[in-house]
């Protein structure tokens, strides 16, 4: 009888310990860079030219170019180079996930080596799948990494809405110092759910934007994203003070990319 009861005991009290327990995280996308050469056609397209994208950059970002895009060796290299070939002197690439890969919420981290040198502008990034409201910044864009090599080691994680932006000096963000972000790989993560934006290195959180519960233009964050990798040279934010010549080629190296339904 006594044995009959402890096992009960134990059942219910294992029965408790799984209802209380959430569900786990779930892996819904992922890209471990285990092939050789060109990235994955089937996750990555290319944003392809050189008209500054809006910020007088100087690169041009080709496509599906191993020069500026290729796997090494389990890494994703992105790799940006002087280039007297092209009018503005420089190439790189800007990989994206649009129309192949694209999120609304989650959790996404991408463990990555940065470049280093002043008018280096590499981004870990995201932009909306669809123009609902009207071009950038009314449609959003989450910043999940930014650096500018002038400011070695402060790594910024940012937000822009209509309401919150870098043009009308707005924007919402964070920095965190990563001194040596260059030598060594980290995870730059965002926690993403309808209530709020939670931006992590290496799984330490940093800066959290909320939901205001007003309209899209102080939070677009509620439909599909995709994501952008990239470096760009110059501009007005990575050349604010000029670009060193002596520096390329630079080059982010990509561990992986890993999207999840939630917060692991």
């Amino acid at each position: 009888m006594k044995n009959s009861l402890f096992i009960l005991l134990a059942f219910f009290l294992s029965f408790s310990c799984l209802a209380q327990d959430p569900a786990k995280a779930k892996l819904i996308w992922a890209d471990e860079f285990n092939n050789h050469g060109l990235p994955d056609p089937s996750k990555w397209d290319y944003d392809v030219g050189d008209h500054g994208w809006g910020n007088n950059e100087l690169q041009y970002y080709s496509k599906a170019d191993l020069n500026n895009s290729r796997i090494e060796n389990g890494i994703l290299i992105i790799e940006a180079l002087a280039d007297s070939s092209h009018p503005k002197g420089y190439t790189s690439a800007r990989m994206v996930s649009k129309n192949k890969a694209f999120w609304q919420y989650g959790y996404i981290e991408v463990r990555a080596k940065l470049p280093e040198g002043v008018g280096t502008w590499p981004a870990i990034w995201m932009l909306p799948e669809e123009n609902r409201h009207g071009g950038w910044p009314k449609n959003g864009e989450i910043d999940i990494m930014e650096h500018v090599g002038y400011d070695p080691g402060k790594v910024h994680g940012t937000v822009h809405t209509e309401a919150f932006n870098h043009s009308i000096g707005t924007q919402k963000g964070g920095q965190k110092m990563v001194p040596d972000f260059s030598s060594d790989f980290h995870t730059y993560s965002i926690d993403w759910t309808a209530e709020k934006i939670d931006f992590f290195i290496d799984g330490q959180k940093y800066f959290t934007f909320e939901n205001t519960g007003k309209d899209y233009k102080e939070w677009p964050f509620d439909q599909p994203f995709h994501l952008i990798l990239n470096i760009a040279v110059g501009g007005n934010w990575g050349g604010a003070k000029g670009v060193d010549s002596k520096i390329w080629p630079q080059r982010m190296e990509v561990d992986f990319v890993r999207v999840y339904d939630k917060k692991p």
